[in-house]
């Protein structure tokens, strides 16, 4: 049985090559100057070797018996243009390193930013190793292209175009014959690459991509794979997809050897008939001794260029798939875009208001939120409860701007979150989720992510504001402690708790925090607790839960059900009611 491990399930459609040429030449106008320098310099050095076999003719024949001399000048001549086609090739590759390589950053780094803001539900629909694995594949494919292109496609053509037409007005005959071979060489060669190669090597990069996605999942989730045992299990999974990847891979690569029967077939025709033109032509005293060296160097000139022709062809080809992936992020608009010219969102304090929102999930038909509306006081501590899928972590994200609502306004402070800028909303607004991802950094760097500028006096006060200090400072390292991926090094209550920390830091009017405790001890419970409750002091609070003890004293509680606000009021108000979806879950929490 085979696995589907697509990832993307709303990947961009197939770019054509003109598209993800096109791409490549913003890429390459992005220094202009650099890239005329490459050009330049590449076309000269072209035009200087197509006159190579010119000067070794005319060499021999200054040598040969009856010629008026100037052998010395003759070779001077070709040594030189030898000299000056390696120096200026050597000065094109120059500027292409410092060219590809600023080119190639700039390029991985937009790509980065751009998939950074697609939307949450597009990174939950994708493999982020499968990401990490186009965007790398992307930027080195950049190099393939551009090195091969100017380096060797775009002189290969030159080349062999213009010593085809040199013998075309100097043998008619010949240069006819070199001409035709040449120009179907060339044909099928790029006809190969597009519509017989181009398909097979789509497939399996996309198996390439999945491998990527595989082994990070695995990875990341490792803690898991070795508590349950699971690493044969894994191996096996990973090694069907292996083996997918290579028997599409093993397609590829026999069709990339198939089209090299067109280039040995197009040289051993370009041999035979060149040189047996020639010969014929001296033998009727139509061509010198000179004239037969020049044929024979310019064939050996342009089957060189010939064998790199289609290897390059394949190359290029093979880089246009690859890059093709971060050309399609470039193209790509964004789920949740900002308004143009969207003002900074102006942090006050902390008033949030739903107006007649309407709210539904993609690929869902019956929308979450219809008519809703609520208006939450600034300062005021609101907890939210209700069963899973009730719409409690949806209210969060809509605060957050993470999704767009249908119809209707969110607004916080008087101000519609459409309609400012995402990221400084989003910097108004502290998150303590229920599982929080640390980053591998150090812990103050983790505290410290909110504000990364905020010295270290305050990341310590902040600490201590979330119960975190004493612990911090009795691990080895203190707060230069490496946490590890995810923060695996730390256990669920201090990861909880630099967490706090971090929103601590962040000074943000509104904070939220999404089952913080559910995790949790009885004992690190409450000093999660005491946290909460010192840093929502004076701010505007939403608590989702699931214990009730954690929102005992809010001042409003808040219970959905299928998208709505069934009921609400404190804990003692909803408790005395006897009946009710809170008085249950009240009766429930006692009973336990």
């Amino acid at each position: 049985m085979t696995e589907d491990f697509d990832d993307d399930a709303r990947a961009p459609r197939v770019l054509s090559n003109t598209a993800v040429l096109a791409f490549l030449l913003r890429q390459w106008m992005r220094r202009p100057w650099f890239f005329s320098a490459l050009a330049g310099f590449t076309l000269i050095a072209t035009a200087v070797d197509v006159f190579i076999p010119v000067a070794a003719g005319r060499l021999i024949d200054s040598m040969a018996p009856g010629s008026d001399g100037g052998h010395w000048m003759a070779f001077a001549l070709f040594l030189g243009l030898a000299i000056a086609f390696n120096a200026l090739r050597q000065i094109a590759v120059r500027f292409e390193i410092r060219f590809s390589s600023a080119n190639m950053a700039d390029m991985t780094t937009e790509s980065f930013a751009r998939v950074q803001r697609f939307a949450l539900d597009w990174h939950a629909n994708t493999f982020a190793g499968s990401v990490v694995r186009k965007i790398t594949r992307g930027m080195w494919a950049y190099d393939t292209i551009t090195a091969t292109l100017w380096f060797g496609l775009i002189p290969s053509v030159l080349v062999m175009a213009g010593l085809s037409v040199y013998m075309l007005f100097t043998w008619p005959l010949v240069g006819l014959y070199a001409l035709a071979v040449t120009v179907i060489f060339i044909t099928v060669s790029v006809l190969m690459s597009t519509l017989y190669v181009r398909p097979q090597n789509l497939r399996s990069n996309r198996l390439d991509s999945e491998l990527g996605g595989a082994v990070a999942d695995a990875v990341s989730g490792i803690a898991t794979v070795k508590s349950f045992g699971a690493e044969a299990r894994e191996d096996q999974r990973f090694q069907s997809l292996a083996w997918r990847w290579r028997g599409e891979v093993k397609k590829t690569w026999l069709r990339f050897v198939n089209t090299w029967l067109v280039q040995i077939i197009a040289v051993l025709a370009l041999q035979a008939g060149l040189t047996g033109l020639l010969i014929w032509l001296w033998q009727r005293g139509e061509a010198s001794p000179g004239a037969v060296v020049f044929t024979i160097t310019a064939f050996m000139l342009m089957a060189g260029y010939m064998r790199r022709f289609g290897e390059e062809v394949q190359n290029i080809q093979r880089g246009l798939d690859e890059i093709q992936d971060i050309a399609a992020y470039a193209l790509q608009e964004a789920q949740i875009a900002d308004a143009p010219d969207a003002p900074d969102f102006v942090p006050g304090p902390g008033q949030i208001s739903f107006d007649r929102v309407r709210f539904t999930y993609a690929g869902q038909h019956r929308p979450l939120y219809e008519n809703f509306s609520l208006d939450i006081s600034a300062g005021e501590k609101v907890a939210l409860v209700g069963p899973t899928g009730s719409g409690k972590s949806t209210f969060v994200k809509l605060v957050q701007r993470l999704y767009d609502v249908d119809e209707g306004a969110i607004r916080i402070d008087g101000q519609d979150v459409r309609a400012v800028a995402q990221m400084s909303l989003r910097r108004a607004i502290a998150l303590v989720p229920q599982d929080p991802a640390l980053f591998h950094r150090t812990i103050a760097e983790n505290i410290a992510y909110a504000r990364p500028d905020a010295p270290m006096d305050q990341i310590i006060e902040a600490a201590r504001r979330a119960r975190a200090h004493d612990f911090i400072t009795r691990l080895p390292g203190g707060y230069e402690t490496l946490v590890g991926e995810r923060g695996v090094k730390l256990s669920g209550g201090e990861r909880q708790r630099v967490a706090i920390a971090r929103a601590v830091l962040a000074d943000a009017p509104i904070l939220i925090f999404d089952e913080a405790t559910s995790s949790l001890d009885n004992e690190t419970e409450r000093d999660v607790q005491e946290a909460m409750a010192d840093v929502m002091a004076g701010r505007t609070g939403i608590v989702i839960a699931h214990r009730l003890s954690t929102i005992r004293d809010a001042d409003r509680i808040l219970v959905f059900n299928e998208g709505r606000i069934v009921e609400q009021g404190t804990h003692r108000e909803l408790s005395a009611q006897g009946e009710g979806v809170y008085a249950r879950l009240a009766a429930l929490a006692a009973a336990e």
